[in-house]
């Protein structure tokens, strides 16, 4: 993948015009170009005459020979002294027209460009010149003066907002005259939906013209025709598009026709974010039936189980967050990884090779720090830690000035910077960082990418000469890099190394979470000027056009903080165990993790492997018979550990024992005339335990063969049971969770059980399901109102509360890592909460409510509410497999310890008993 500035430089090398919009001051247009000669020493023995291009632009004029060898002449307009036709006698006005075909233009400075077709500083010509240009259409003389006259005011009144106002006019008259050529579209058959005016935004530049959206494409016509005539747009290739803040305000739009990288096809500019807002639902509506909108959660999810690398997840959240590489002052920041640019080998498994991600670049050096918090506490409010951002037009272009240099030339008046200021060293410029009064700055997506071309001075610029007399080439990298390529391949190998992968969520609650701005920033030492910050400053409200233009110039040029991500801290990465047959080695993800020798996988690593095998595989689940054994809905599925007997509790108010061996139910009992909830067997397969709507838990003797004691726990129906080390769990429409220490009974003997309750988790609202996490220290609750409880079960305290679902929670469980919790729900959506942080992470709308579900914390296997079986890609967002099964709702679900064997039970009275076929 290559970055914007990469492809966009290139283009303009094997481009035939040496012109380009960069030649342009910041915030100035390009309105038109002429076909004509540049007459120097006019009636002069020497007098020369060079054919070439005249460019009007909003501030300049900027005239382009054929002869690449000759320099490219830009006169600002600021700097005329007069502007009239050659032989023209009225001396008494400077400003007039004839119709020779000829324009004079006199002027006390000059820039000379690109001479010999050499990027280099330009060079300017002081003094009284007299250049003339004459058009090849002598017809368009007097519009051209017009116009000449109109921006030569613009450029003479005294105040920047006044002059910005006066352009915007003129534009906005010129593109109010002209509209969209529809002999552009691609086919006349396609249909018109909305035209509009916007700009085309590239880094330091923007292009007004016309935007035009059909049935099939998205239009952009340049009001100059430069770079092309049209750009042009297939909606059925648009992957993703986002709102954008452009200039702090909400009018800007990215269009990108790939998945995951970070550069866009187009960037729209509009003048109100009513057109914006029509043509974002216009290409969204289009597109919504074949693209699953991915949220920062989602991908969040997608990083913690490793399905996408550290690199991929922060270029995600850099693309959330507004940060463009379209918009210098909101390009992609990555963070500093290492901290080691001495050594002759980089070892990636010390702590001390590395920064510390929890901390900004401002908080590393204690020195400093300390200096800039005492500064802090005396300063009047506002109040700011640090002078400088961590990411600005002029760090970035401090990085990339060996690949764009004509964006640096852009940037600084036509000139580079200092050579001593200069990206030069690799170790020099994280000293800088550590040690600098004001010099914070993070890094850039390049400095973990493929192309080292920014490291090397290919071009052979002439970028100065340093104290001491060495002149700037390539950039000076560490002793344990061979070369720019194994630099990059270092620095990749760095970014996806163990540490940083348990220590990267520190570094995004600084950057896009929740230590960004408030309390939070301020004792992380975090705090920047607050102009930076989105919501800083409401430009609506500033009347002042100058202030207004002065106040934006300062923000754009300083930097912003991007848009706030996560309000509440965020989760670490889960870093997998084994590296044989994991979930993630199947992606091209590199994750360090601690490689176990086949000599000592135990018994345990063995079952995991055959899970993963399973999950891998759960959509060649096969039926192999299904029985009707009840007369209503299957409630609850218990089997016994030799697999051989099948306990099913039933609405019809019977628990029944069916035998696999003989297939035919052996047993069938029923506590009350009530419907039993859910069922479970006690270690030993002596017992089975079953709830009851009648308020009462059920002791059955398998032994025995009869009920073997009776729990009068709750005021209202008993919803579900869990079981772990001698504690009952029993979650009730009474609004509670109990848990009980049960001591055993005998029934030989008729000696009943003893309950003791030990906690009661109180809820608002009737509850609905329960699960415990794998190693039994959580309890999640759903309740009939959609909330989600995560519990602690040593001190019965709530960790997290959240409304998830509108309506009753079906089912709800942890992943096997007890990571994630998955809950499923009336509303028909999946939802994901993060057990660490409480964060909700990721929301799935299915079709129909998923009635039970089992996952592995990536896979989804559901009973819907139709009574199929759903495959699902959580990650991924889809279905990827649907397998018929009911003939009713499925709302029951039991799988073995290696998932490969499921039985379900269904409203149609049935179990249906499924077995993976490899």
């Amino acid at each position: 993948q290559y970055f914007l500035f990469v492809c966009f430089f290139n283009e303009l090398l094997f481009f035939v015009c040496r012109f380009s919009l960069l030649l342009l001051n910041l915030e100035e247009y390009y309105f038109e170009q002429h076909t004509a000669n540049h007459i120097t020493n006019k009636g002069c023995r020497d007098e020369r005459k060079f054919r070439g291009s005249l460019k009007i632009c909003s501030k300049s004029i900027i005239f382009e020979p054929d002869d690449s060898n000759q320099p490219i002449i830009k006169i600002p307009l600021r700097d005329c002294i007069s502007i009239k036709a050659p032989e023209d006698n009225e001396a008494s006005n400077p400003f007039t027209r004839d119709t020779s075909g000829g324009i004079s233009v006199v002027c006390n400075q000059v820039f000379l460009i690109k001479e010999r077709n050499i990027i280099a500083p330009y060079k300017t010509v002081r003094g009284r010149t007299e250049h003339i240009f004459q058009l090849d259409v002598a017809g368009k003389l007097g519009d051209v003066v017009q116009t000449l006259h109109q921006l030569y005011r613009a450029s003479c009144l005294d105040k920047m907002g006044d002059q910005a106002a006066m352009i915007t006019a003129i534009l906005q008259s010129r593109l109010a005259r002209t509209s969209f050529d529809k002999n552009r579209f691609q086919s006349i058959s396609e249909t018109l939906h909305m035209e509009c005016k916007a700009e085309m935004v590239t880094p330091l530049v923007t292009n007004p013209g016309h935007v035009c959206v059909t049935d099939a494409n998205l239009y952009f016509q340049p009001l100059n025709g430069y770079p092309k005539p049209v750009v042009q747009i297939t909606l059925q290739n648009v992957r993703r598009i986002y709102k954008r803040r452009h200039g702090l305000m909400p009018l800007g739009l990215e269009v990108f026709c790939t998945e995951n990288d970070l550069c866009s096809d187009i960037y729209l500019k509009f003048y109100n974010y009513q057109d914006r807002d029509e043509l974002y639902y216009l290409i969204a509506t289009y597109i919504e039936n074949h693209i699953t909108e991915h949220t920062a959660e989602s991908y969040m999810l997608q990083w913690q189980r490793g399905h996408i690398s550290n690199y991929q997840y922060l270029l995600h959240l850099n693309n959330l967050a507004d940060r463009s590489c379209n918009d210098l002052s909101q390009y992609p920041v990555f963070p500093w990884i290492i901290a080691d640019y001495s050594s002759s080998v980089l070892d990636l498994t010390k702590p001390e090779t590395f920064r510390d991600l929890s901390k900004p670049i401002g908080a590393l050096n204690k020195e400093r720090l300390d200096r800039l918090l005492k500064r802090y506490q005396e300063m009047p409010e506002p109040k700011f830690m640090y002078g400088s951002h961590y990411s600005s037009p002029g760090y970035i272009l401090f990085y990339l000035v060996r690949v764009a240099p004509e964006y640096m030339l852009c940037l600084q008046n036509g000139k580079f910077d200092h050579a001593d200021r200069m990206f030069n060293s690799l170790a020099e410029t994280w000293k800088n960082c550590l040690d600098g009064a004001t010099d914070f700055k993070e890094l850039i997506p390049e400095f973990y990418e493929n192309d080292s071309s920014f490291l090397v001075n290919s071009l052979k610029l002439d970028l100065g000469k340093r104290q001491g007399g060495k002149m700037v080439e390539d950039v000076e990298l560490p002793p344990w890099a061979s070369g720019p390529d194994d630099f990059l391949q270092k620095s990749q190998e760095a970014l996806e190394s163990q540490y940083v992968s348990e220590h990267l969520h520190e570094w995004i609650d600084l950057i896009f979470g929740c230590k960004q701005k408030g309390g939070e920033a301020v004792a992380a030492h975090n705090v920047f000027h607050p102009l930076t910050y989105e919501g800083g400053v409401d430009l609506n409200s500033i009347l002042d056009p100058n202030e207004k233009v002065a106040l934006l110039t300062q923000i754009l040029e300083f930097g912003q903080t991007p848009k706030q991500l996560f309000t509440t801290p965020h989760p670490r990465r889960i870093i997998p165990k084994l590296r044989s047959l994991s979930r993630a080695s199947s992606h091209s993800v590199s994750i360090a993790e601690s490689p176990v020798s086949p000599n000592e996988e135990s018994f345990e690593d063995l079952t995991e492997e055959s899970i993963t095998l399973a999950w891998n595989n759960i959509a060649k689940l096969k039926l192999n018979e299904q029985y009707k054994i009840h007369k209503e809905a299957i409630t609850g599925i218990a089997v016994t550990s030799n697999g051989s007997s099948v306990f099913t509790t039933s609405q019809d108010s019977t628990l029944k024992m069916f035998s696999k061996e003989s297939k035919t139910t052996q047993r069938s009992v029923s506590f009350s005339n009530m419907a039993l909830s859910s069922c479970l067997i006690l270690p030993g397969d002596t017992t089975v335990i079953s709830s009851s709507w009648d308020n009462h838990i059920y002791f059955y003797s398998i032994a025995f063969g009869r009920r073997q004691d009776i729990l009068m726990g709750h005021d209202d129906a008993v919803s579900k049971v869990c079981w772990h080390d001698g504690r009952l769990y029993s979650a009730s429409w009474d609004s509670t969770v109990k848990v009980w220490h049960c001591a055993p009974g005998d029934t030989s003997s008729n000696k009943k059980h003893q309950f003791e309750l030990l906690a009661e988790l109180e809820h608002d609202v009737s509850v609905n399901t329960i699960d415990l996490n794998a190693a039994n220290t959580l309890l999640a609750s759903g309740t009939k109102e959609g909330t989600i409880s995560v519990w602690d079960v040593a001190a019965a305290t709530v960790l997290h509360q959240l409304p998830c679902h509108s309506g009753t929670v079906f089912d709800a469980a942890f992943s096997p890592d007890s990571r994630h919790l998955l809950s499923t729900g009336e509303d028909s959506c999946f939802k994901v909460i993060d057990v660490q942080t409480g964060m909700l992470i990721s929301s799935l709308t299915t079709d129909e409510p998923q009635r039970c579900f089992k996952w592995d914390g990536n896979t989804i296997l559901s009973g819907s509410q139709s009574g199929e079986l759903l495959i699902w890609d959580l990650l991924g967002g889809k279905v990827t497999e649907r397998i018929k099964g009911h003939a009713g709702a499925v709302v029951s679900m039991w799988m073995n310890e290696q998932c490969n064997s499921v039985i379900t039970g269904g409203e149609d009275k049935q179990i249906m008993f499924w077995k993976l076929q490899y």
